[in-house]
């Protein structure tokens, strides 16, 4: 290379010299704010409950370190397990039931064949935009026996009058108030996950003359597979916290839902009824653990059904 190649090589296209890199460390002072929040709401606080749990509140001595005490009680708390189950079982029969729904609706509306889909689409979105409270609260009026439209409409035609805050039908009263509310939210996530599938693979597939059932079956449905595992994951997560729903029904059926229905609504009543903080501490990061195990065997399913 001659001096002035060398020369030429040292300068931009407009004739200005060549751009350096910079070895500043712009990077770490983006990510600071991030990092500095984190630790402040996230890890300080999950590492002083962690550090609660460790601990008895007694009568006779005070505040006195028993190590793993706490936890070997938790596995032997039958309220504790039986709240477990009960969204064990909340998770198993609603969540698949507003998942498929939101399927459906996502697939509905990506098929172009619907009048008014903005309309539509908005509409099935709006419930997840009303407080989970305010759900609650209008969804327990019309569930009331005495003064719900349900059962005032039942007496007028002389049917029987359905109990939906009843024992049997709590469970299934909760996962309609949920479903009604989160069931667009997760619509929204497929049908942007379908949105995104490029417009050729339609192309082909009509070329080869497959019909609206095969493209959805053989096209929509597989590209639709990281968008499901994500809204399944987040499904996970918010069954295992169910708190508002139940803590809202059990002012008007206290008979039906006790302060240890869920294990979330078991581990506040433990530290703002019965003031027992380092018990309540030791609840919340069981159901933490019990999250995580389900989270981890929900990825560890679908990375095995994709290898196959």
């Amino acid at each position: 290379m001659t001096a002035t190649t060398a020369a030429y090589a040292g300068k931009s296209r407009r004739g200005g010299p060549a751009p350096r890199r910079r070895s500043g460390s712009a990077g770490p002072l983006f990510v600071a704010p991030f990092l500095i929040l984190f630790l402040l709401l996230f890890l300080a606080p999950l590492g002083y409950a962690a550090y609660l749990s460790l601990f008895q509140q007694r009568l006779v001595g005070g505040t006195v370190f028993v190590g793993l005490d706490n936890y070997v009680t938790a596995l032997g708390d039958p309220q504790l397990l039986h709240g477990v189950g009960r969204v064990a079982l909340f998770f198993l029969i609603q969540v698949p039931l507003m998942l498929l729904l939101a399927l459906l609706f996502a697939l509905a509306l990506d098929s172009g064949l619907l009048r008014l889909a903005r309309v539509i689409r908005l509409g099935i979105f709006v419930p997840y935009a009303v407080p989970g409270v305010v759900a609650t609260l209008m969804w327990g009026y019309l569930y009331g026996p005495d003064f719900g439209p349900f059962a005032q409409l039942s007496r007028d035609l002389d049917l029987p009058v359905p109990h939906f805050l009843s024992e049997s039908w709590m469970l299934g009263s909760l996962a309609n108030i949920v479903t009604w509310e989160f069931a667009g939210y997760n619509m929204i996530i497929l049908y942007a996950a379908l949105r995104t599938i490029p417009h050729e693979l339609y192309e082909a597939a009509a070329v080869d003359g497959a019909g609206a059932w095969r493209v959805a079956w053989s096209i929509k449905l597989p590209a639709l597979r990281p968008a499901l595992l994500l809204t399944l994951l987040f499904s996970v997560i918010g069954s295992f916290q169910l708190f508002n729903e139940p803590s809202l029904l059990m002012k008007i059926a206290p008979d039906v839902i006790s302060s240890s229905y869920t294990a979330n609504l078991y581990a506040y009543s433990l530290a703002f009824t019965g003031n027992q903080l380092n018990y309540a501490a030791t609840v919340s990061f069981l159901l933490g653990l019990v999250i995580v195990i389900a989270s981890y065997a929900v990825l560890l399913t679908a990375n095995r059904r994709r290898e196959k």
